[in-house]
């Protein structure tokens, strides 16, 4: 049985293929390469170029593979973004994971992973949140991903077929043998961004607000290595052929850290004291987010390798040099 993974050549997704084909599953990869790069299919796999608004193409590429479980990346992704845009995030991500599903129903896919967000949640006194937080998310964003989440429980439950629901926190690293990694050059995520600013490929990180209620005043993040994340999709891909049944899970390790902790170590690892901007709150930021991961971890045996900011940056510091001709660590 074949496994069919949007946004397979995009950050997030691509770890996964490696991850998958180094298992010997049989793929294809979905994507527009919008925002994913060929570069990053390392195995060969077979990819087919679409966009998921063309259900003809969707339909197509259902009738000519065997296709048993379906992994949903495809998405845009930018907080600030969904805030200016929104109409291009309830396009992008509600309607066409619409599409996707339907395509799948028509053609008796069995199981349905996808990648959610913690930006569903809303803010908790903790800050920590569990599966049965919450969600009343600030941001496009975060609602177009909710209410994808709502399409998919309410079809599973009417067309019998199996989903895991993966809310992800802040994600970050790289492939640790350097091989693929975040290649945008536009990337808003804190630590690609920083280390840019580490190796001189960018004049300086902003740190948007430092008026919060934490300790340093900056905001509180549960960051976790990419491979990590890539990986719990197998863990959930297995319970779903398994156990047969559904679930929603967290994936974070369950710690944060602020802003100025992570340019802190970012300048211990590297170096190089960083060029810091301070700039006002962004719209729809919480101030503290940190993952209750137990359900991920007990139920479903989880076990992270990469559970280290050094390691997470130390990835990313080797990749972002590998992307400017640099020596690696």
């Amino acid at each position: 049985m074949t496994i069919l993974i949007t946004g397979g050549c995009g950050y997030i997704g691509s770890h996964l293929v490696k991850q998958l084909s180094e298992k010997k599953e049989d793929l294809i990869v979905l994507d527009n390469l919008t925002t994913g790069f060929l570069e990053n299919l390392l195995y060969n796999e077979t990819i087919i170029k679409a966009d998921l608004n063309n259900t003809e193409a969707l339909d197509n590429l259902f009738e000519t593979y065997k296709i048993d479980s379906v992994i949903h990346f495809a998405a845009s992704i930018i907080v600030s973004e969904s805030m200016a845009n929104p109409l291009k995030y309830y396009l992008n991500n509600t309607s066409n994971t619409l599409n996707l599903l339907n395509t799948c129903i028509k053609h008796k896919v069995k199981n349905f992973i996808f990648s959610s967000t913690a930006a569903v949640y809303s803010p908790t006194d903790s800050g920590i949140a569990d599966e049965n937080s919450f969600t009343n998310p600030v941001s496009p964003y975060g609602k177009s991903k909710l209410l994808s989440e709502i399409i998919i429980k309410d079809l599973a439950e009417a067309y019998n077929f199996n989903y895991a629901i993966l809310r992800y926190f802040n994600v970050a690293g790289a492939d640790p043998s350097g091989r693929i990694g975040q290649r945008l050059d536009n990337a808003t995520h804190l630590i690609k961004i920083a280390c840019e600013v580490a190796l001189g490929k960018r004049e300086y990180i902003e740190i948007f607000g430092i008026d919060y209620n934490t300790p340093d005043k900056t905001c509180q993040r549960d960051f976790i290595h990419v491979e990590d994340l890539a990986n719990a999709h197998t863990y959930c891909l297995d319970y779903l052929k398994s156990k047969n049944q559904s679930i929603i899970v967290n994936v974070g390790y369950g710690k944060a850290y602020s802003v100025k902790q992570v340019l802190e170590t970012i300048e211990k690892v590297s170096g190089k004291k960083l060029n810091i901007k301070i700039s006002d709150r962004r719209e729809g930021d919480l101030e503290v987010l940190i993952a209750n991961n137990n359900k991920l971890k007990n139920q479903l045996g989880w076990k992270p390798k990469y559970d280290n900011l050094e390691k997470i940056i130390i990835d990313s510091l080797n990749w972002e040099k590998k992307l400017s001709g640099k020596t690696i660590y």
